[in-house]
């Protein structure tokens, strides 16, 4: 528990919440070209009419998306953990807490969504 009655305990908290959402987002978005770029070497192949398979960078990029969407939920999950500890006078008043909540757990929601686009895209 903080000893501190500062609200600059809570922003920090705070800040690092968001530095795990654009790390996840980080995460999501280099899956998504890992995966995309398999396609684009299949385009590149001279043989036309070859079916698309789901080779390794498919694979790897899945897991970059579900790494990243794991990242969303388990830095809202620390947050919260952090907000528990915290004494009322150290949360400014009328401050919204659950913004950052609110953010990262669309974007793990959003991130589920791409790996099932990517799936049924193929």
């Amino acid at each position: 528990m903080s000893e501190l009655n500062d609200p600059r305990v809570f922003f920090a908290a705070e800040r690092t919440l968001l530095a795990w959402n654009r790390t996840s987002l980080t995460l999501m978005a280099f899956g998504f070209v890992i995966e995309r770029f398999g396609l684009f070497l299949h385009l590149l192949s001279p043989k036309p009419g070859v079916p698309v398979e789901r080779g390794i960078s498919f694979w790897v990029g899945i897991a970059f998306v579900l790494l990243g969407a794991y990242v969303a939920v388990a830095a809202t999950a620390q947050y919260r953990k952090v907000l528990r500890t915290l004494k009322p006078i150290e949360i400014p008043d009328g401050y919204n807490i659950n913004g950052g909540i609110i953010v990262n757990l669309l974007v793990a929601l959003l991130g589920l969504a791409l790996v099932v686009y990517l799936f049924v895209a193929q």
